[in-house]
């Protein structure tokens, strides 16, 4: 049977920095393999940069705030939910 998905490369690694925030710590987006499937983690800056550099990572650009699907009522993340109140 021939494979028709693509190979995910588990070699890539991805961050996307989500937030330097004012107590010292970083949020930001990590991913192996496919950028958009992801963890969302939160680091001391000086941590934040080793793992980078151990991981060997390609920084991605930040996402755009209102982006698509960013309105819709279920699709938010961790970033989103600790900075905003629900109805």
């Amino acid at each position: 049977m021939k494979r028709t998905e693509p190979e995910i490369d588990l070699s890539r690694k991805f961050v996307r920095l989500i937030e330097r925030r004012p107590d010292g710590f970083v949020e930001f987006e990590f991913a192996i393999g496919d950028p958009e499937l992801y963890a969302e983690m939160l680091l001391p800056a000086e941590a934040y940069a080793a793992f980078c550099e151990v991981n060997s990572v390609t920084f991605l650009e930040p996402r755009e705030e209102g982006g698509a699907g960013e309105t819709e009522d279920w699709n938010w993340n961790l970033h989103q939910a600790t900075h905003q109140r629900f109805r």
